[in-house]
């Protein structure tokens, strides 16, 4: 009898057994979220990857990768020596705007690099294409199908005159940039933008 009662004891008074993995599982669950949200991250950066390999043109290999102003000024310091800094821009201002708008020629490109909305409220230089830089920073390194694909008109020739403005000049600047990075060798700013040809009285198109 007195057996059987320790044993009853023992058996109060004994901690119960967890099913197996039951501790393993509390303790490593903080561990299993942050293992869930890495792997959407890893997910989402693939996916971000493709997407700008399939923008890029196919060569080379270097220039398929880079798609924004900040990694392509990455890849052309780490390369610096290996080929000629591009020229600087030719600097328009109004004058040499309106002689263009007065005598348009085909080996001239003017292009507003503002957000399609902004022209709608205002509207745009006479002739000019839209190429909103902020939300398309690849788009110079687009090839000629994709390019017309996505904006409705051919690439401007890697040779023509491609003359950049925006509302005051700052995007028009990163754009001339980026189009140089991307081997447009004739390259033109107007810094006034569209603020100067506006308060000079310059013709609009609607």
């Amino acid at each position: 009898m007195a057996s059987r009662r320790s044993i009853a004891s023992l058996a109060r008074t004994a901690t119960p057994l967890k099913a197996p993995g039951a501790r393993t599982t509390q303790i490593q669950q903080p561990q299993r979220r942050q293992l869930h949200l890495q792997q959407n991250r890893y997910a989402i950066l693939a996916s971000s990857n493709a997407t700008a390999n399939r923008q890029q043109p196919q060569a080379p290999a270097a220039s398929r990768s880079t798609i924004t102003p900040a990694q392509t000024r990455s890849f052309l310091t780490t390369k610096k020596g290996s080929a000629p800094e591009p020229p600087p821009s030719k600097i328009y201002d109004f004058e040499a705007m309106k002689a263009l708008i007065e005598s348009p020629s085909h080996k001239v490109t003017i292009v507003d690099t503002r957000e399609p909305r902004e022209l709608q409220e205002t509207g745009w230089i006479p002739g000019a294409i839209n190429i909103p830089i902020t939300t398309r920073p690849d788009a110079f390194y687009l090839t000629e199908g994709e390019f017309e694909d996505h904006f409705g008109f051919p690439r401007p020739a890697r040779d023509a005159q491609v003359v950049f403005y925006c509302k005051a000049g700052v995007r028009s600047r990163g754009a001339a940039s980026l189009a140089k990075e991307a081997s447009w060798t004739n390259v033109g700013e107007y810094p006034g933008s569209w603020l100067d040809w506006a308060a000079k009285g310059g013709k609009v198109q609607r």
